[in-house]
């Protein structure tokens, strides 16, 4: 059994307007997830500062983040980041470069967890459909093309509305999707804009959104998570 998350954590930012990374980690620790894929991971503009520092990180959590290598500063490529175990070992990383009008990108790591070697890809999609759509198809030829396949689980702020259309039938051709309920606005969640998907490898044990109190003021979305294991 493995846990993932999927978390926009809109750089630490809640509804309360303040900004503070170890409310973030709180609300990641009360998850409990082996491997959590993050959106808005770091600041914006200038050198792109990971907004959870790494000696935070380091001191207050069990995650290590996947090492990029792209800016010194940033933990992931446009705010896509993704955390580990600490003892995981990182078989292989790297960013991937999605077609965009605005800027969007997507992270991709296989990582060894207990034995077993996950793929995982983190993104935030874009606010347009066909942009999403055109994302969609580079992010399922990505992964296809890799040279070694491994059992994948797809998450992140797909920025879908639609119920089973656009980018989301995309994804479906080749993944299964977890149930999850809604988890935007966090204060009042009615749209399902975070999402897990698997490939055949894997089966969905279980899956939910995070409902906390710490959840509804950390974010403008709410955590979402899943529990897998091998469909062997």
């Amino acid at each position: 059994m493995i846990k993932v998350a999927s978390y926009n954590m809109r750089k630490a930012i809640g509804t309360d307007r303040r900004r503070r990374p170890e409310r973030t980690l709180h609300v990641l620790s009360e998850i409990g997830a082996d491997i959590v894929a993050l959106q808005e991971a770091d600041r914006r503009f200038g050198t792109r500062d990971a907004v959870i520092t790494p000696h935070l990180l380091e001191e207050h959590s069990d995650w290590k983040p996947v090492p990029l290598g792209i800016r010194a500063a940033s933990m992931g490529w446009h705010g896509n980041a993704l955390l580990v175990p600490k003892d995981a070992q990182i078989v292989d990383c790297e960013a991937i470069h999605l077609p965009a009008l605005e800027p969007r990108g997507a992270v991709m790591a296989d990582v060894r967890v207990r034995g077993t070697i996950i793929r995982v890809v983190g993104m935030h999609l874009d606010l347009s459909g066909l942009w999403r759509r055109r994302q969609a198809h580079a992010i399922i030829a990505h992964v296809a093309a890799s040279t070694k396949q491994y059992p994948t689980v797809l998450m992140g702020d797909l920025n879908e509305w639609s119920s089973a259309s656009g980018c989301l039938r995309d994804f479906g051709r080749d993944y299964c999707y977890a149930e999850i309920g809604p988890s935007y606005h966090a204060r009042r969640p009615i749209g399902r804009l975070d999402r897990i998907m698997v490939s055949d490898e894997l089966r969905i044990a279980d899956c939910g959104v995070h409902h906390s109190a710490a959840a509804r003021t950390a974010s403008d979305h709410l955590p979402v998570w899943a529990e897998l294991k091998s469909a062997k």
